[in-house]
């Protein structure tokens, strides 16, 4: 009785916090502005089809970039000894102490037309031989209001989770498995891709969904990176709350459909790295 007393405040949080709102969006979503039920919204999003492509492509672009960095980071650090991975740990971590908004605004301020990149190109007179090579008038990188800007602020911002859960799962890995498998013949390119691969699947899929879900629905990064040119899921939702076009119905079964695409790809993952799991103790 007791154990079910301490859940109650986690469970009021969750009804208020979490249900409710989730509720209200399935509610505004089947709805018409007029009050009655509707279909309209979900298919009023036809139009929109581009969006919800590039902010996938976007999101999943940043997440395989962040797997590309975080995963050989992650398992040198495990390989080091705990005086390095505490000093790295907090290098690693520095950028997240600060202001989310902060964070972005630097990077404004360096790939800016005239900003701190293109200064130094210019200064060691990369433009000139550029110019002088091929007869052209380049007077900076196009860098700011681009994909690639979006992306580089997604992975800047997020590469911190990808990082951390890979980590936690190789550094706790059962060196019992890796040493039977060198009494066994295996050289460390087999060792890696049949034993250590396999078992930290967990801690890379973890790091997927903690990257790919904040970056599929972001819209700070896209605002600010992108200024407004390259318009994402997150952009349109709050562009249905809060801008001009007020269509909260709207912005509701957009909300709604992310929700389950992502919910989807979440679970088809965990299903993959589950049978990866049983496949390596076989």
């Amino acid at each position: 009785m007791k154990s079910k007393g301490i859940a109650v405040p986690y469970v009021i949080w969750m009804a208020i916090f979490v249900v409710a709102p989730l509720l209200i969006i399935v509610f505004y979503a089947f709805t018409s502005q007029a009050g009655g039920f509707t279909l309209e919204n979900f298919s009023t999003m036809a139009q929109y089809t581009g969006v919800f492509g590039r902010s996938f492509l976007l999101a999943i672009i940043a997440t395989f970039i962040c797997l590309l960095i975080g995963y050989p980071l992650s398992y040198w650090l495990a390989q080091e000894s705990p005086a390095v991975r505490r000093v790295a740990m907090m290098l690693i971590m520095l950028p997240m102490w600060m202001n989310f908004l902060l964070r972005t605004y630097a990077w404004m301020s360096l790939l800016e037309n005239t900003g701190l990149l293109n200064r130094f190109f210019e200064a060691i007179g990369l433009f000139d031989l550029i110019n002088g090579i091929f007869g052209t008038n380049l007077e900076y990188f196009k860098m700011i209001n681009t994909q690639g800007a979006v992306v580089l602020g997604m992975v800047y911002n997020f590469l911190p989770f990808m990082i951390l859960p890979i980590y936690s799962v190789i550094v706790k890995l059962d060196h019992r498995f890796i040493e039977a498998a060198r009494d066994l013949g295996a050289d460390s390119a087999t060792v890696f891709r049949r034993v250590t691969l396999p078992l930290s699947l967990p801690g890379v899929l973890s790091g997927i969904t903690m990257v790919f879900v904040p970056a599929v629905s972001t819209f700070a990064i896209s605002q600010l990176l992108g200024g407004g040119k390259q318009l994402l899921l997150g952009n349109l939702i709050e562009m249905q709350f809060k801008g001009t076009a007020y269509n909260p119905q709207l912005g509701s079964a957009v909300a709604l459909v992310m929700m389950l695409v992502v919910v989807v790809c979440m679970t088809v993952m965990n299903r993959f790295g589950e049978g990866e799991e049983q496949a390596v103790m076989l």
